[in-house]
């Protein structure tokens, strides 16, 4: 009778462990939700011992929190560590008003006799010559004056 009760023991508690999800099925499960939802889908999920964890970029912290609740509705995940980020916002270049960029152009350009320099709508327009050595800093000096962009119909001698 011992030895039944031990094996019917040895056999229920097989059953049991045998019976909780595999890291591989909750993260294949994870892997639907992620691709269910664009906002996730630079979101990449690892599971081990039923904790999820994830990793990527987000577009922002709402995004971020609700990814996280969803991956913790998935049968089999126990906790989730979410270490996606949300990038730094980019800011916009900043673009030189005409009449001050006009100033500093002509400043810029003073050395360079060859060179006609005309601002409209915040773009440089280069007409004329200039020695090849001198371009390099010409252009630089120019850039430094953040203009949306020059037009450069120079001649380089």
């Amino acid at each position: 009778m011992t030895k039944v009760f031990l094996a019917l023991l040895v056999a229920g508690t097989v059953s049991f462990v045998s019976c909780k999800p595999k890291d591989a099925d909750v993260k294949a499960s994870v892997d639907k939700v992620l691709v269910i939802n664009p906002d996730y889908s630079n979101a990449v999920v690892t599971v081990t011992d039923g904790v999820a964890t994830l990793t990527g970029e987000v577009k922002d912290d709402a995004t971020k929190a609700a990814l996280e609740a969803s991956v913790k509705n998935v049968k089999g995940v126990k906790s989730v560590v979410n270490n996606t980020v949300v990038p730094a916002p980019v800011a916009p270049p900043v673009i030189a008003a005409d009449d001050p960029l006009t100033a500093a152009v002509k400043d810029a350009t003073k050395d360079y006799p060859g060179v006609m320099a005309t601002v409209k709508d915040g773009v440089i327009s280069l007409t004329g010559t200039i020695e090849k050595s001198k371009l390099v800093k010409l252009m630089q000096a120019l850039n430094g004056l953040n203009p949306k962009s020059i037009d450069n119909k120079l001649t380089v001698k």
